[in-house]
Protein backbone atom coordinates (compact mmCIF):
# COMPACT_ATOMS: atom_id res chain seq x y z
CA UNK A 1 0.00 0.00 0.00
CA UNK A 2 1.28 3.46 -0.93
CA UNK A 3 0.86 6.19 1.65
CA UNK A 4 0.23 9.69 0.43
CA UNK A 5 2.45 12.49 1.69
CA UNK A 6 1.19 15.74 3.08
CA UNK A 7 1.97 18.84 1.05
CA UNK A 8 4.17 21.46 2.58
CA UNK A 9 2.12 24.15 4.35
CA UNK A 10 1.55 27.22 2.19
CA UNK A 11 2.33 30.23 4.33
CA UNK A 12 2.44 33.81 3.14
CA UNK A 13 4.96 35.68 5.35
CA UNK A 14 3.72 38.99 6.72
CA UNK A 15 5.70 42.17 7.35
CA UNK A 16 4.90 45.52 8.86
CA UNK A 17 7.05 48.61 8.78
CA UNK A 18 7.41 49.42 12.46
CA UNK A 19 7.68 45.85 13.76
CA UNK A 20 9.83 44.30 11.04
CA UNK A 21 11.39 46.52 8.40
CA UNK A 22 12.59 49.39 10.61
CA UNK A 23 14.13 47.03 13.22
CA UNK A 24 15.82 45.12 10.38
CA UNK A 25 17.24 48.33 8.89
CA UNK A 26 18.52 49.36 12.33
CA UNK A 27 20.44 46.08 12.65
CA UNK A 28 19.60 42.90 10.75
CA UNK A 29 21.33 40.66 13.26
CA UNK A 30 19.53 42.18 16.24
CA UNK A 31 16.25 41.79 14.30
CA UNK A 32 17.02 38.07 13.80
CA UNK A 33 17.54 37.43 17.51
CA UNK A 34 14.66 39.54 18.78
CA UNK A 35 11.97 38.97 16.14
CA UNK A 36 12.78 35.65 14.52
CA UNK A 37 14.41 34.15 17.60
CA UNK A 38 11.76 35.56 19.95
CA UNK A 39 14.43 36.76 22.37
CA UNK A 40 12.93 39.92 23.88
CA UNK A 41 15.37 42.73 24.77
CA UNK A 42 16.22 43.12 28.43
CA UNK A 43 16.07 46.92 28.11
CA UNK A 44 13.08 47.50 25.78
CA UNK A 45 12.94 51.27 26.33
CA UNK A 46 12.09 52.35 22.77
CA UNK A 47 9.84 49.36 22.14
CA UNK A 48 8.03 49.81 25.44
CA UNK A 49 7.50 53.55 25.14
CA UNK A 50 6.34 53.35 21.51
CA UNK A 51 3.69 50.79 22.45
CA UNK A 52 2.80 52.69 25.62
CA UNK A 53 2.18 56.09 24.03
CA UNK A 54 0.26 54.51 21.13
CA UNK A 55 -1.95 52.64 23.56
CA UNK A 56 -2.50 55.65 25.81
CA UNK A 57 -3.60 57.85 22.90
CA UNK A 58 -5.96 55.20 21.53
CA UNK A 59 -7.51 54.50 24.94
CA UNK A 60 -7.82 58.24 25.64
CA UNK A 61 -9.72 58.68 22.37
CA UNK A 62 -12.09 55.82 23.23
CA UNK A 63 -12.85 57.30 26.63
CA UNK A 64 -13.33 60.77 25.13
CA UNK A 65 -15.71 59.27 22.57
CA UNK A 66 -17.70 57.02 24.92
CA UNK A 67 -17.67 58.92 28.21
CA UNK A 68 -18.41 62.46 29.29
CA UNK A 69 -14.75 63.49 29.09
CA UNK A 70 -14.99 66.27 26.51
CA UNK A 71 -13.38 69.01 28.58
CA UNK A 72 -9.61 69.49 28.59
CA UNK A 73 -7.13 69.53 30.25
CA UNK A 74 -7.57 66.14 31.85
CA UNK A 75 -6.31 65.62 35.38
CA UNK A 76 -3.38 63.23 35.53
CA UNK A 77 -4.16 61.55 38.85
CA UNK A 78 -7.92 61.07 38.42
CA UNK A 79 -8.21 60.50 34.65
CA UNK A 80 -4.96 59.85 32.80
CA UNK A 81 -3.38 57.62 35.46
CA UNK A 82 -6.13 55.02 35.09
CA UNK A 83 -5.48 54.89 31.33
CA UNK A 84 -1.75 54.40 31.92
CA UNK A 85 -2.32 51.49 34.29
CA UNK A 86 -4.73 49.84 31.85
CA UNK A 87 -2.19 50.05 29.01
CA UNK A 88 0.61 48.85 31.30
CA UNK A 89 -1.51 45.78 32.20
CA UNK A 90 -2.12 44.96 28.54
CA UNK A 91 1.56 45.32 27.71
CA UNK A 92 2.64 43.10 30.62
CA UNK A 93 0.36 40.37 29.26
CA UNK A 94 2.46 40.51 26.07
CA UNK A 95 5.74 40.33 28.00
CA UNK A 96 6.58 44.06 27.86
CA UNK A 97 7.67 45.12 31.33
CA UNK A 98 7.97 48.88 31.98
CA UNK A 99 11.46 50.36 32.45
CA UNK A 100 11.45 51.20 36.17
CA UNK A 101 13.07 54.62 35.75
CA UNK A 102 10.48 55.75 33.15
CA UNK A 103 7.18 54.64 34.64
CA UNK A 104 5.82 54.18 38.16
CA UNK A 105 3.80 50.92 38.09
CA UNK A 106 2.58 51.24 41.68
CA UNK A 107 -0.78 52.36 42.98
CA UNK A 108 -1.33 54.57 45.99
CA UNK A 109 -0.43 52.68 49.17
CA UNK A 110 1.76 50.03 47.47
CA UNK A 111 4.84 49.11 49.48
CA UNK A 112 7.12 48.52 46.49
CA UNK A 113 9.73 51.17 45.70
CA UNK A 114 11.38 50.23 42.41
CA UNK A 115 13.36 53.23 41.15
CA UNK A 116 10.80 55.74 42.43
CA UNK A 117 12.20 58.49 44.68
CA UNK A 118 9.98 57.48 47.64
CA UNK A 119 6.90 55.44 48.62
CA UNK A 120 4.45 58.26 47.87
CA UNK A 121 2.96 56.52 44.82
CA UNK A 122 1.98 57.14 42.10
CA UNK A 123 4.87 59.20 40.69
CA UNK A 124 4.66 61.18 37.49
CA UNK A 125 7.85 59.94 35.80
CA UNK A 126 9.01 60.53 32.21
CA UNK A 127 6.41 58.32 30.49
CA UNK A 128 3.57 59.88 32.48
CA UNK A 129 4.79 63.43 31.84
CA UNK A 130 4.79 62.75 28.12
CA UNK A 131 1.44 60.95 28.16
CA UNK A 132 -0.19 63.88 29.95
CA UNK A 133 1.36 66.40 27.53
CA UNK A 134 0.26 64.37 24.47
CA UNK A 135 -3.36 64.00 25.61
CA UNK A 136 -3.85 67.57 26.80
CA UNK A 137 -2.03 69.17 23.85
CA UNK A 138 -3.51 67.21 20.94
CA UNK A 139 -6.62 65.59 22.41
CA UNK A 140 -8.81 68.73 22.09
CA UNK A 141 -7.83 69.16 18.42
CA UNK A 142 -7.32 65.59 17.21
CA UNK A 143 -10.06 63.54 18.86
CA UNK A 144 -13.01 65.46 17.29
CA UNK A 145 -11.54 64.79 13.83
CA UNK A 146 -11.06 61.02 14.14
CA UNK A 147 -13.63 59.15 12.10
CA UNK A 148 -12.22 55.67 12.67
CA UNK A 149 -9.55 54.55 15.14
CA UNK A 150 -7.25 51.54 15.14
CA UNK A 151 -8.01 50.71 11.50
CA UNK A 152 -6.20 47.48 10.59
CA UNK A 153 -4.55 47.52 7.18
CA UNK A 154 -3.54 44.49 5.17
CA UNK A 155 -2.32 44.03 1.63
CA UNK A 156 -0.45 41.52 -0.52
CA UNK A 157 2.43 41.90 -2.98
CA UNK A 158 4.55 39.69 -5.22
CA UNK A 159 7.55 38.22 -3.42
CA UNK A 160 10.72 39.94 -4.69
CA UNK A 161 13.26 37.63 -6.40
CA UNK A 162 10.80 34.73 -6.29
CA UNK A 163 12.32 31.35 -7.21
CA UNK A 164 10.13 28.28 -7.30
CA UNK A 165 11.36 25.63 -4.88
CA UNK A 166 13.62 28.08 -3.07
CA UNK A 167 11.50 31.03 -1.97
CA UNK A 168 9.11 30.51 0.94
CA UNK A 169 6.14 31.92 -1.00
CA UNK A 170 5.32 33.74 -4.22
CA UNK A 171 3.59 36.52 -2.22
CA UNK A 172 4.11 38.41 1.01
CA UNK A 173 1.68 40.41 3.14
CA UNK A 174 1.97 43.97 4.48
CA UNK A 175 0.13 44.97 7.65
CA UNK A 176 -0.33 48.16 9.66
CA UNK A 177 -2.68 50.04 12.00
CA UNK A 178 -3.76 53.68 11.64
CA UNK A 179 -6.28 56.28 12.76
CA UNK A 180 -8.32 57.95 10.03
CA UNK A 181 -9.51 61.57 9.85
CA UNK A 182 -12.39 62.16 7.43
CA UNK A 183 -13.37 65.27 5.48
CA UNK A 184 -16.83 65.11 7.11
CA UNK A 185 -15.37 65.35 10.61
CA UNK A 186 -13.05 68.17 9.53
CA UNK A 187 -15.92 70.14 8.02
CA UNK A 188 -17.69 69.94 11.38
CA UNK A 189 -14.64 71.05 13.38
CA UNK A 190 -14.28 74.35 15.18
CA UNK A 191 -12.43 77.21 13.47
CA UNK A 192 -10.08 77.18 16.46
CA UNK A 193 -8.89 73.63 15.74
CA UNK A 194 -5.10 73.77 15.47
CA UNK A 195 -4.81 70.76 13.16
CA UNK A 196 -7.20 72.36 10.67
CA UNK A 197 -5.10 75.52 10.84
CA UNK A 198 -1.88 73.60 10.12
CA UNK A 199 -3.52 71.80 7.18
CA UNK A 200 -4.84 75.03 5.66
CA UNK A 201 -1.36 76.55 5.96
CA UNK A 202 0.23 73.59 4.17
CA UNK A 203 0.67 74.28 0.41
CA UNK A 204 0.79 70.59 -0.56
CA UNK A 205 -2.50 69.86 1.21
CA UNK A 206 -4.20 72.90 -0.34
CA UNK A 207 -2.99 71.96 -3.81
CA UNK A 208 -4.30 68.39 -3.49
CA UNK A 209 -7.59 69.64 -2.02
CA UNK A 210 -8.18 71.91 -5.02
CA UNK A 211 -7.55 69.02 -7.43
CA UNK A 212 -10.21 66.77 -5.87
CA UNK A 213 -13.21 65.92 -8.02
CA UNK A 214 -15.45 65.36 -4.98
CA UNK A 215 -15.20 66.74 -1.42
CA UNK A 216 -14.70 63.40 0.37
CA UNK A 217 -11.13 62.62 1.41
CA UNK A 218 -9.12 61.17 4.29
CA UNK A 219 -5.98 61.83 6.32
CA UNK A 220 -4.13 59.03 8.08
CA UNK A 221 -2.55 59.58 11.49
CA UNK A 222 0.20 57.83 13.43
CA UNK A 223 1.94 58.59 16.74
CA UNK A 224 5.70 58.47 17.31
CA UNK A 225 7.20 58.18 20.78
CA UNK A 226 10.32 60.10 19.80
CA UNK A 227 11.59 63.58 18.95
CA UNK A 228 11.39 64.97 15.41
CA UNK A 229 14.20 63.38 13.35
CA UNK A 230 16.96 65.33 11.70
CA UNK A 231 16.70 66.16 7.99
CA UNK A 232 18.03 64.22 6.21
CA UNK A 233 18.29 61.06 8.30
CA UNK A 234 17.23 57.41 7.95
CA UNK A 235 14.37 57.93 10.44
CA UNK A 236 13.06 60.93 8.48
CA UNK A 237 13.01 58.92 5.25
CA UNK A 238 11.56 55.80 6.88
CA UNK A 239 8.63 57.74 8.36
CA UNK A 240 7.88 59.22 4.95
CA UNK A 241 8.00 55.69 3.59
CA UNK A 242 5.66 54.44 6.32
CA UNK A 243 2.93 57.00 5.58
CA UNK A 244 3.08 56.32 1.84
CA UNK A 245 2.88 52.56 2.38
CA UNK A 246 -0.05 52.94 4.77
CA UNK A 247 -1.84 55.20 2.29
CA UNK A 248 -1.52 52.49 -0.38
CA UNK A 249 -2.88 49.87 2.04
CA UNK A 250 -5.78 52.16 2.93
CA UNK A 251 -6.61 52.68 -0.75
CA UNK A 252 -7.10 48.90 -1.07
CA UNK A 253 -10.05 49.00 1.37
CA UNK A 254 -13.47 49.34 -0.35
CA UNK A 255 -14.86 51.98 2.04
CA UNK A 256 -11.86 54.29 1.81
CA UNK A 257 -11.72 57.78 0.30
CA UNK A 258 -8.63 59.33 -1.35
CA UNK A 259 -5.84 59.90 1.18
CA UNK A 260 -4.46 63.41 0.66
CA UNK A 261 -1.78 63.51 3.34
CA UNK A 262 -0.50 61.65 6.37
CA UNK A 263 0.14 63.26 9.75
CA UNK A 264 2.78 62.07 12.19
CA UNK A 265 2.82 63.28 15.79
CA UNK A 266 6.29 63.29 17.38
CA UNK A 267 5.02 63.35 20.94
CA UNK A 268 8.38 63.64 22.71
CA UNK A 269 8.68 67.17 21.30
CA UNK A 270 6.05 68.29 23.80
CA UNK A 271 8.33 67.53 26.77
CA UNK A 272 12.02 67.41 25.90
CA UNK A 273 14.56 66.00 28.34
CA UNK A 274 18.35 66.34 28.26
CA UNK A 275 19.14 63.71 25.64
CA UNK A 276 16.42 65.09 23.35
CA UNK A 277 17.70 68.66 23.77
CA UNK A 278 21.26 67.56 22.99
CA UNK A 279 20.05 66.18 19.67
CA UNK A 280 17.89 69.24 18.96
CA UNK A 281 20.80 71.60 19.67
CA UNK A 282 23.02 69.60 17.30
CA UNK A 283 20.31 69.63 14.59
CA UNK A 284 19.94 73.42 14.93
CA UNK A 285 23.69 74.06 14.84
CA UNK A 286 24.14 71.86 11.75
CA UNK A 287 21.01 73.16 9.98
CA UNK A 288 19.41 69.70 9.96
CA UNK A 289 15.89 70.55 11.10
CA UNK A 290 12.94 71.68 9.00
CA UNK A 291 11.21 73.47 11.91
CA UNK A 292 13.72 76.02 13.15
CA UNK A 293 13.49 77.87 16.48
CA UNK A 294 13.62 81.68 16.52
CA UNK A 295 14.11 84.52 18.99
CA UNK A 296 14.15 83.38 22.63
CA UNK A 297 13.77 79.70 21.72
CA UNK A 298 16.84 79.82 19.48
CA UNK A 299 18.89 81.63 22.11
CA UNK A 300 17.84 79.24 24.87
CA UNK A 301 18.74 76.19 22.79
CA UNK A 302 22.12 77.43 21.58
CA UNK A 303 23.20 78.70 25.03
CA UNK A 304 22.11 75.55 26.86
CA UNK A 305 24.76 73.14 28.13
CA UNK A 306 24.14 69.54 29.30
CA UNK A 307 25.09 70.36 32.91
CA UNK A 308 22.29 72.88 33.35
CA UNK A 309 18.52 72.60 33.61
CA UNK A 310 16.55 72.04 30.41
CA UNK A 311 15.17 75.46 29.34
CA UNK A 312 11.47 76.08 28.74
CA UNK A 313 10.56 76.39 25.07
CA UNK A 314 7.48 78.14 23.71
CA UNK A 315 4.27 76.17 23.27
CA UNK A 316 4.04 77.27 19.64
CA UNK A 317 7.47 75.78 18.82
CA UNK A 318 6.72 72.53 20.65
CA UNK A 319 3.42 72.09 18.81
CA UNK A 320 4.91 72.91 15.41
CA UNK A 321 7.78 70.49 15.91
CA UNK A 322 5.49 67.71 17.08
CA UNK A 323 3.45 67.61 13.83
CA UNK A 324 4.64 66.53 10.40
CA UNK A 325 2.44 66.58 7.29
CA UNK A 326 3.46 64.21 4.47
CA UNK A 327 1.80 64.59 1.03
CA UNK A 328 0.60 61.41 -0.68
CA UNK A 329 0.91 60.95 -4.44
CA UNK A 330 1.16 58.02 -6.81
CA UNK A 331 4.86 58.35 -7.74
CA UNK A 332 6.05 58.57 -4.13
CA UNK A 333 3.71 55.73 -3.18
CA UNK A 334 5.18 53.51 -5.89
CA UNK A 335 8.72 54.41 -4.80
CA UNK A 336 7.98 53.53 -1.18
CA UNK A 337 6.52 50.16 -2.16
CA UNK A 338 9.58 49.42 -4.30
CA UNK A 339 11.80 50.15 -1.30
CA UNK A 340 9.56 47.98 0.89
CA UNK A 341 9.96 45.13 -1.62
CA UNK A 342 13.75 45.51 -1.60
CA UNK A 343 14.01 45.21 2.20
CA UNK A 344 11.62 42.23 2.29
CA UNK A 345 13.81 40.62 -0.37
CA UNK A 346 16.89 41.05 1.85
CA UNK A 347 15.13 39.55 4.88
CA UNK A 348 13.87 36.59 2.85
CA UNK A 349 17.37 35.97 1.44
CA UNK A 350 18.77 35.92 4.99
CA UNK A 351 16.10 33.44 6.11
CA UNK A 352 16.79 31.14 3.14
CA UNK A 353 20.54 31.35 3.76
CA UNK A 354 20.07 30.27 7.37
CA UNK A 355 17.66 27.47 6.37
CA UNK A 356 20.32 26.20 3.95
CA UNK A 357 22.75 25.70 6.80
CA UNK A 358 24.71 28.91 7.04
CA UNK A 359 25.24 30.35 10.51
CA UNK A 360 23.14 33.17 11.94
CA UNK A 361 25.91 35.76 11.89
CA UNK A 362 26.89 34.71 8.36
CA UNK A 363 23.30 34.96 7.10
CA UNK A 364 22.14 38.21 8.71
CA UNK A 365 23.62 41.63 7.99
CA UNK A 366 24.60 43.70 11.02
CA UNK A 367 24.49 47.43 10.37
CA UNK A 368 24.46 48.98 13.84
CA UNK A 369 25.67 52.24 15.31
CA UNK A 370 27.23 52.61 18.76
CA UNK A 371 23.96 53.73 20.37
CA UNK A 372 22.20 50.59 19.10
CA UNK A 373 25.06 48.36 20.25
CA UNK A 374 25.20 49.91 23.73
CA UNK A 375 21.59 48.83 24.39
CA UNK A 376 21.88 45.45 22.66
CA UNK A 377 21.88 42.21 24.67
CA UNK A 378 23.93 40.43 22.00
CA UNK A 379 26.93 42.79 21.90
CA UNK A 380 29.17 40.44 23.88
CA UNK A 381 29.28 37.82 21.15
CA UNK A 382 28.53 39.90 18.03
CA UNK A 383 31.48 40.24 15.67
CA UNK A 384 30.14 43.56 14.33
CA UNK A 385 29.54 45.23 17.71
CA UNK A 386 30.59 48.89 17.90
CA UNK A 387 30.93 48.79 21.68
CA UNK A 388 33.49 47.24 23.98
CA UNK A 389 33.44 43.47 24.42
CA UNK A 390 32.61 41.93 27.75
CA UNK A 391 31.98 38.47 29.14
CA UNK A 392 29.36 36.54 27.16
CA UNK A 393 25.89 36.67 28.67
CA UNK A 394 22.72 34.72 28.06
CA UNK A 395 20.70 36.68 25.40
Amino acid sequence: MTLSTRNKPYIIPEYNLTGALLPYLTCGLQYRYQNKGTLPPSMPIQLWFGNFIHGVMEEAFLRWNEMDWKDFPWDWKTQIRDIELEIDKRMRSRGLQPPANLFCPFKEGDEGLGLCPDHDHPHKLVASIRAEAAINTWGPHLFPLIDDSEVKLKGIRDMPHYQKGTSRSNYYGITGVIDVLSSVKMDEASDKNLIIKYLHNNPAFQYKLEKLEKPEYEIIVDYKGMKRPAVPSPSWDHHDWQVLTYSWLRSMQPESQPVLVGMLFYLNELSLFKEDLKELKKDVEEGKTDIKPYADDLENILKWNPHSKVPSLSDSLKKLRSVRIIPVDYDNQRRSLTEFDAVVGEIEESIISEVNGHGIQASWKANPDKRTCDACDFRTFCRESKTGKGFPTVP
